[in-house]
């Protein structure tokens, strides 16, 4: 009995290595994503490898400590971290069904029993303790555990992807918020400047009229124009506290505890040298959304199975030992002993409709999740060709408007030394000032639009998070 017993359990151990459901098979992406960028061409990246801790690359100190700071502190990192660490524990929950369950109860009762159900010599009034061990383990014999595992697992990986992708946008927002500072800070300088030189051109324009040589209406024009650029200020003060308010949040401080060397920040973070940006393989790699698509898409592939293996007998090999004992006394000894062994099968047959209904809905999952898998695909070579192409033209945007800024510029000032001389009109000066105004903001805008358009572009590349 014993050995054939022992056959059985090696047999049934032999067979667990076959699981029902499809195994798993990465899906296969198009060729031509393999390749280099469509917009690599540009001498402001490179295709050597991203770099995933790329804000180094601005050599900015303060920058680096406020992304250590966001990643330590943030809280939408943490809450992405707690259902890592959620999912993880539910893998834990799942492998111990690997092992054999245990039951230990027991229960002592105090009680009395008729007269006539009393044996000679013993108390009515006793205690009753009844205790036992039950042991059960089922025999994964068509893989319903090992696929419930393999599904926990792509949960789990799917969840670290998704803090990394937090991670990311994390660090993103971060630093484009003290873009948005330091931008608003040089605007703000900027605009002061063009206040302080339509200041200079009010006191030569009233000069002039004090002495017969203007008219009245030229000071008004000009004055127009100055408190139209000193309207600004406000503006543009409002926007840099917007985004100092903002970087505190995402480095999990209130508005009170930022930095004052942020606010004081006026220089905007800026690349010495071209951007990596490696090549269509490593961007999918590297991207945290590619990679939990792929990975749900792997645990819905095993929920299949754990779906399908319902279709056949489930098969738990338990035993019981227990002891039931009146006062308490020998309640170890063989007479109060008893115990049960042998196999529990279950299994909904002929009637398995339901089942099936089941199967046909893990597929439908495996369905959509390679599809959701595809899109995303393509949605990550589309958001980086596309930050690509706006980078690469925010910097030719940016270089001309540069030269535009310098030609008005010389333009005002030969403008002005014409006006004293009294060789123009005031027309012709308050158009120069106008348009060096409008070029200094311009130019401006630009710088803001091309350290936008960087941070796009990294967040578009991704990154890996394995030391965090």
């Amino acid at each position: 009995m014993t050995r054939n017993l022992l056959a059985l359990l090696l047999g049934a151990t032999a067979l667990t290595a076959c699981a029902a459901g499809p195994d798993y098979r990465p899906p296969v992406t198009p060729t031509t994503a393999a390749g280099a960028f469509i917009g690599a061409t540009t001498p402001a990246v490179s295709t050597a490898p991203a770099d995933d801790h790329w804000w180094r690359l601005y050599n900015d100190p303060l920058l680096d400590g406020l992304v250590t700071d966001a990643l330590r502190a943030n809280t939408d990192i943490r809450v992405a971290v707690a259902r890592l660490e959620r999912a993880r524990a539910m893998v834990r929950g799942t492998r111990a069904n690997r092992l054999p369950s245990t039951t230990l109860g027991g229960s002592p009762t105090y009680g009395r029993v008729s007269e006539g159900q009393t044996l000679p010599g013993m108390d009515r009034d006793n205690w009753t303790i009844d205790a036992g061990l039950d042991v059960a383990y089922e025999l994964d014999l068509f893989g319903r555990v090992k696929r419930g595992i393999e599904a926990a697992r792509g949960d789990a990986n799917a969840a670290a992807a998704d803090a990394d992708a937090v991670r990311v946008a994390v660090v993103s927002d971060t630093v484009r918020a003290y873009v948005d500072a330091t931008t608003s800070a040089k605007r703000l300088v900027v605009t002061q400047e063009t206040v302080d030189l339509l200041d200079r051109s009010i006191r030569i324009t009233g000069a002039r009229f004090d002495a017969g040589r203007s008219d009245r209406l030229d000071v008004i024009r000009v004055t127009s124009l100055r408190d139209q650029q000193k309207a600004l200020i406000p503006s543009l003060t409002a926007d840099r506290n917007a985004a100092l308010l903002r970087l505190a949040t995402l480095t999990g401080r209130t508005p009170h505890d930022l930095p004052t060397q942020v606010a004081a920040q006026t220089v905007t973070p800026d690349l010495a040298q071209p951007i990596p940006v490696g090549d269509g393989r490593a961007l999918l790699a590297r991207r945290p959304d590619v990679r939990a698509a792929e990975r749900r898409l792997a645990a819905d592939t095993a929920r299949i199975g754990v779906a399908t293996a319902d279709l056949y007998p489930r098969i738990t090999l338990g035993g019981s030992i227990g002891t039931t004992a009146i006062g308490g006394g020998n309640i170890l000894g063989g007479g109060p002993l008893n115990f049960l062994l042998g196999p529990l099968i279950n299994w909904a047959f002929p009637n398995q409709e339901a089942n099936r209904a089941r199967i046909a809905a893990a597929q439908a999952d495996g369905a959509a999740s390679l599809a959701t898998f595809d899109g995303t695909v393509l949605v990550a070579l589309e958001e980086t060709e596309r930050a690509l192409s706006n980078y690469a033209n925010a910097l030719d945007r940016r270089q001309l408007l540069r030269s535009a800024r310098d030609e008005a510029a010389r333009a005002a000032r030969i403008s002005l030394a014409r006006q004293r001389e009294g060789r123009i009109d005031f027309l012709t000066v308050l158009d120069a000032l106008r348009s060096q105004a409008a070029a200094q903001a311009d130019l401006a805008s630009a710088d803001r639009a091309v350290a936008f358009a960087q941070v796009d572009l990294f967040r578009a590349l991704g990154g890996r998070w394995d030391s965090a």
